[in-house]
């Protein structure tokens, strides 16, 4: 491995050469998307797979990059995205939350201060239904209070300051916990104390399940109590560490015994950002050495057929080596995004099944070139409308 470690490493810094490789595929593939989008559905508005994920795949290129041309990209998409806003859904990748999120970003960088106001004024009067305890919204990422919670940290983290009063994030996390500790006493299935559903199934992973929402829970910027933190969430994080196959995988949902699925929704890939966060709040090894089996998981089980994209590919896998080499500093793990980066660099060639949306943020091209351009940075790579 050391031969191969120094093609890839000076010092824990990418060689000349890798980075070459990376601009070149980041640029054909953009070429790539740029015509394959002319066929894209004009009405998804969405992150996920529609117009807003590709705005925040372009303001994520000129946040690296600082090309101009970039952010007018992003703000030509993201318009786009606003003329299709749902009116239902709330959250950032599938919802009206991730459009406005986005809008006020790139007007804010356009220096455009009332159109950026405006489009959080639209994103905070969505809260009022998020906060409701009985409007019968999920809590998970995609289409729940967690999935609205992450665009209102997305506006704060961009802008590099408190835009969104934190009490807006504090009063979503409140009603999670709420809901989550109704559904545990009532439902009695196990021991932990909060408890979430999905449409009638207990989810384990990061997208509609347990361990993304633990996740958020344990943010310390949303001021959770400490005893709160302690006395609900460490024993639910702990709950989920014991549904853990022999393996090292995790399945999709409580009671599920098919070990198959090692995707960022379901899966290791996803449950490994809430273990590096529970090791991170309270200081326990035995979170990094469950998020350490979990990237072996990834590293032996990760190169999908499904695509390139993030939801279910290795360029989503991927980062949960990035996020294991934020935490520990192990240039093994950097070598290993850096592998999965070689893998990406053969788009379309190793036979793996076409994407539903194949130009998506989620679930295609976009979601591709987004990691392979994080790799530039990979100290502040984060897996995009998700980690924090």
């Amino acid at each position: 491995m050391e031969a191969e470690e120094s093609y890839f490493f000076n010092s824990l810094q990418l060689t000349s050469d890798f980075i070459q490789q990376l601009q070149i595929k980041i640029s054909e593939l953009l070429q790539h998307l740029k015509n394959g989008l002319l066929k894209a559905d004009e009405t998804d508005s969405s992150s996920y797979t529609g117009w807003a994920g590709i705005a925040l795949l372009y303001l994520h290129l000129y946040d690296i990059y600082g090309d101009q041309s970039f952010l007018q990209k992003a703000l030509q998409y993201v318009n786009k995205s606003l003329k299709f806003l749902s009116g239902r859904v709330v959250t950032f990748l599938c919802g009206d939350g991730g459009p406005l999120a986005v809008a006020a970003v790139v007007h804010h960088k356009l220096q455009q201060t009332q159109e950026s106001d405006g489009y959080i004024n639209q994103l905070l009067q969505l809260h009022p239904s998020v906060v409701k305890l009985n409007s019968k919204l999920p809590d998970e990422m995609l289409y729940g209070r967690m999935g609205y919670l992450y665009a209102l940290s997305f506006v704060n983290d961009q802008f590099g300051n408190e835009k969104i009063p934190l009490h807006y994030m504090k009063q979503v996390c409140d009603a999670v916990l709420s809901s989550g500790e109704k559904l545990g006493s009532r439902k009695r299935i196990s021991k932990s104390p909060l408890m979430y559903e999905w449409y009638q199934e207990h989810y384990v992973g990061a997208a509609h399940g347990l361990a993304g929402i633990y996740y958020f829970l344990m943010q310390p910027e949303f001021g959770i109590d400490q005893g709160v933190m302690f006395r609900l969430v460490k024993p639910s994080v702990d709950y989920v560490c014991q549904l853990r196959f022999s393996s090292g995988n995790y399945p999709p949902c409580i009671g599920e015994s098919r070990d198959n699925l090692v995707h960022w929704c379901h899966g290791s890939p996803g449950v490994i950002y809430m273990l590096i966060q529970a090791y991170k709040t309270f200081k326990e090894e035995k979170y990094l050495k469950d998020a350490s089996d979990c990237a072996e998981v990834i590293w032996h089980r990760g190169l999908l057929k499904k695509g390139y994209g993030l939801c279910h590919g290795p360029a989503g896998n991927a980062y949960g080596f990035l996020a294991m080499y934020n935490l520990t500093q192990d240039k093994k793990y950097l070598y290993r995004a850096c592998k999965f980066a070689e893998w990406c660099f053969d788009y379309g060639k190793h036979g793996c099944r076409t994407p539903d949306t194949p130009f998506s943020l989620f679930e295609g091209m976009a979601g591709t070139i987004y990691f392979l351009a994080d790799l530039l940075q990979p100290t502040k790579a984060k897996f995009p409308a998700f980690e924090m």
